[in-house]
């Protein structure tokens, strides 16, 4: 299929203004909620985590400090990466008075002089949509494996609230200072497991990105995740085996300068593509836009984006 730079261009525009509302929108309504569940926002305003994003954040706590939480937006509305008008916003709700400590190896939380909490993620899962079935009436919210589905009305948002516990990496500190970490969350399935992923990081990793290449990094990656839904139109079965967190992730793996060696969007993503195919025997190495978590956990996974890697290649043409 062939692309001109007018179309690129469209592809490539960040969210809007009215994007922009729908993420606060959101964490409003998750704290409205929580308010009605016992929680106080201490009449702080919402504020953005990092600037230039939409990745909105409030701390909530119980009059008596014994719980307390970070309300985050986070997933690509939180790093502007989003092409769907109509998706779901990610809404992290985060427990921060019982966290979850990594440590590297050898070390202990006797090292720290931490005790055990008593508090678990379940009972905060169960908390939390308490608090939006108070709020909604019980009507529009889903208790799925992972998170809690809130069907969006001329009221509402879509969102998805994903309750989890504090990730506290602590690897690289050596002095046993227990503020020197860095911050992720840990999600407790219903189904059981543990899935850690680090929001923050990649929202400040992301940006880092944008800024170093004059701000083509995000337009790229929106014009990548746009491609493949035409792709997924058009019949190509290897879509479906890649996710727009791993599209993401890819381009933030490239060289900057790859991203602004030519004035021209259709002539850089291109370039982007033939790199991807050139190189393709690096995408072991690939890290999550964190810079903490290996991108594929297997050589299945490897695999499923290299024939990705190479059908893209095949569909896009550039218009001369």
């Amino acid at each position: 299929m062939k692309f001109d730079e007018e179309l690129l261009k469209k592809f490539a525009l960040p969210l809007s203004q009215t994007e922009d509302e729908k993420c606060k929108n959101a964490i409003k309504m998750v704290r409205d909620a929580m308010k009605l569940s016992g929680y106080l926002d201490n009449s702080e305003v919402i504020k953005k985590y990092s600037e230039d994003t939409f990745s909105y954040t409030l701390d909530m706590n119980t009059s008596d400090y014994s719980k307390k939480l970070r309300i985050l937006i986070q997933g690509s509305y939180a790093n502007n990466t989003n092409i769907r008008s109509h998706s779901d916003v990610d809404v992290a709700v985060i427990l921060e008075s019982t966290f979850i400590p990594e440590y590297r190896a050898g070390i202990t939380g006797e090292k720290y002089f931490f005790t055990d909490g008593t508090y678990s993620a379940k009972e905060l899962k169960d908390d939390v949509e308490r608090a939006l079935n108070l709020k909604f009436n019980n009507q529009g919210v889903i208790r799925n494996d992972k998170s809690l589905k809130v069907i969006g009305n001329s009221y509402r948002v879509d969102a998805d609230v994903v309750p989890a516990y504090r990730l506290r990496n602590y690897k690289d500190d050596y002095n046993f200072d227990s503020s020197n970490y860095i911050g992720g969350i840990e999600i407790r399935p219903d189904s059981g497991g543990r899935i850690r992923n680090y929001p923050e990081q990649h929202i400040i990793n992301g940006k880092e990105k944008n800024n170093k290449t004059n701000y083509y990094f995000k337009k790229h990656v929106r014009i990548l995740k746009k491609i493949r839904n035409l792709m997924k139109e058009d019949g190509y079965k290897s879509v479906e085996q890649v996710s727009s967190f791993g599209l993401e992730s890819l381009l933030w793996n490239l060289p900057n300068d790859l991203f602004s060696k030519y004035s021209l969007l259709k002539y850089t993503f291109d370039d982007i593509l033939i790199y991807l195919n050139n190189n393709n025997f690096m995408l072991g190495t690939f890290k999550e836009v964190n810079g903490i978590k290996v991108l594929f956990s297997n050589e299945e996974m490897v695999n499923k984006y290299k024939k990705f890697i190479k059908e893209i290649n095949e569909y896009f043409e550039i218009e001369i």
